[in-house]
């Protein structure tokens, strides 16, 4: 299983949905690959902002090593689910695609909680609710390994 996470730069929500993520499946024993990108290109290069990182680091999962980049066409077809974090993201990612089969790979993430409600994961880049956001995606991430597994 390949799963690429997309919020807008790449610097706070997916960074965290990946370091969550990737944090479970090795608990789990589960060899899946994660990774994560921005619709935007605005922090390509960057590391994850610094709260990001200080919420995650504060649960014992890393993510700083990770630089952030922008999606291409090329993960349309690389990756099994590409799962994003808002509406915006999702909209920008599908008009991304060029096939039926990579726009059916395109999911919004907090739908494997709350099943086809289109609930958004808030950016915290504004209003600084890390703390919040990390535990949606720790919640929510516990749901897709399960419906996936």
């Amino acid at each position: 299983m390949k799963i690429l996470m997309v919020c807008l730069g790449n610097i706070c929500r997916s960074p965290m949905a990946q370091g969550i993520l990737e944090s479970k499946l090795k608990e789990q024993g589960l060899d899946w690959e994660v990774d994560s990108a921005g619709t935007s290109g605005w922090h390509d290069g960057e590391a994850p902002d610094k709260r990001s990182v200080k919420v995650c680091r504060n649960r014992n999962i890393d993510i700083s090593g990770q630089i952030c980049r922008k999606i291409t066409k090329d993960d349309l077809d690389y990756y099994d689910v590409i799962l994003a974090m808002d509406s915006s993201n999702y909209q920008d990612i599908t008009q991304l695609c060029t096939t039926d089969i990579q726009k059916s790979k395109v999911r919004l993430i907090m739908n494997f909680k709350y099943h086809n409600r289109n609930i958004a994961v808030p950016d915290p880049y504004y209003d600084d609710r890390f703390s919040e956001v990390f535990e949606l995606l720790d919640d929510v991430t516990g749901h897709l390994i399960q419906h996936y597994k």
